[in-house]
């Protein structure tokens, strides 16, 4: 049998498993599964991770292009550009944007969450932690 042949008789027997055959599936072949309740994303990215095996995944210059552009990390989440966030602090509603070279809040341009936080309120924080992308350490 072909790899294309098997490739497409594996992807048909996981369109009809339920999320946690899924899981499992993830498990046996790629370790812990990631921690999504939606059986059509982890289909997907099953899907995903199997075509890549077999054909190969990105090259090196795709991983390079997409590196450089697209979602801005902070604190481990990707923030896609235009995604907004918001802080009321002191009854003042801050916004910042997100931007492919940094963070717009008020009409500036800010390198870093931090640089936004300390502009809004005059003192230093952790950008993400103001912005309350970080967990609170118990």
């Amino acid at each position: 049998m072909s790899r294309d042949k098997q490739l497409k008789d594996e992807l048909d027997r996981l369109s009809h498993l339920p999320l946690e055959n899924l899981r499992a599936f993830w498990t046996e072949r790629f370790g812990p599964p990631p921690k999504l309740r939606s059986p059509d994303l982890l289909r997907h990215l099953i899907a995903w991770r199997l075509q890549a095996t077999v054909y190969g995944g990105l090259d090196h210059e795709t991983r390079r292009k997409l590196s450089g552009r697209g979602p801005v990390e902070a604190e481990g989440r990707q923030l896609g550009f235009g995604a907004v966030l918001r802080r009321q602090w002191q009854g003042r509603r801050i916004e910042a944007v997100v931007e492919e070279n940094g963070f717009r809040c008020e009409g500036e341009l800010y390198s870093s969450l931090s640089a936004v936080a300390r502009a809004a309120t005059g003192t230093r924080w952790n950008g993400p932690r103001f912005f309350g992308l970080r967990e609170e350490k118990e």
